[in-house]
């Protein structure tokens, strides 16, 4: 697998959902996406299943291993080393939340914090090499709202060799970053917009892209999800956020 370990390197890797309720979860994103979600049948992933678009692999959804865990999507990042990885963390001003570990015989993961409090994964592939992005109903960008956007940008590019392209937003509200790997803009992140619940924390927002953000919306809702942020364009597309019926928020976008 050493050609799906060198296509991932660096780069968003996998995505999973730790839910309260795997099944009602399972049901919704099914629903709104389409996807087919297959729950492993080896008690060794704990329910975990995978979600697929054509056959290919998409998103994980999964009960929480952690009942005082909350529920959330969780980004992972590829890297050749995990062990090397988690090793560089702390010297670049994070934590290391879990050591390296294997999944089975599909991989060896890690979660680490980041200087701002943000959770994020790293995913050294063996069996298991990556997913599907960039299709209608697959991943299409990760976005990282920070309380101490300064602190966290340092800490990712030690880790992973990331530049930066910073814009401004617009009056007032900052600049967007664009953290980028050989020149190619590969995720983002902002500074917390004072409008967000003090007790909201630093996090990666995961977007899904669909063809109507709209209609997309406007199903979610009906599924039961809850409005974050309606419908709204921004310079390269249209988005909108959502929190999950299980409380997990999430981003549709069309670019």
């Amino acid at each position: 697998m050493a050609e799906a370990k060198t296509a991932i390197a660096n780069k968003p890797g996998w995505v999973d959902l730790s839910t309260s309720d795997a099944a009602a979860a399972r049901e919704f994103y099914g629903k709104l996406f389409g996807w087919q979600v297959d729950v492993n049948p080896d008690p060794q992933y704990g329910g975990y299943a995978l979600a697929k678009v054509g056959g290919k692999d998409v998103a994980g959804i999964g009960p929480k291993m952690d009942e005082s865990g909350p529920t959330a999507w969780m980004l992972y990042i590829g890297t050749e080393d995990a062990d090397a990885l988690a090793g560089k963390v702390e010297a670049a001003g994070g934590k290391v939340l879990a050591p390296p570990f294997d999944v089975g015989p599909q991989g060896r993961m890690a979660v680490f914090a980041d200087p701002s409090g943000a959770v994020v994964s790293a995913w050294q592939p063996a069996q298991m090499g990556g997913f599907t992005q960039g299709i209608d109903s697959a991943f299409g960008w990760g976005e990282l709202n920070a309380r101490g956007l300064d602190k966290a940008i340092p800490f990712y590019t030690k880790l992973f060799g990331w530049t930066v392209k910073q814009s401004p937003m617009g009056e007032g509200m900052g600049d967007y970053t664009e953290f980028q790997l050989n020149g190619q803009s590969i995720l983002g992140g902002m500074e917390m917009m004072s409008m967000v619940p003090a007790e909201v924390p630093s996090h990666w927002m995961v977007y899904f892209l669909v063809a109507d953000v709209d209609a997309s919306f406007k199903k979610a809702i009906e599924l039961g999800a809850r409005e974050m942020m309606a419908p709204s364009d921004y310079p390269g597309g249209r988005f909108a956020i959502m929190g999950d019926p299980q409380g997990a928020s999430f981003g549709i976008l069309k670019m």
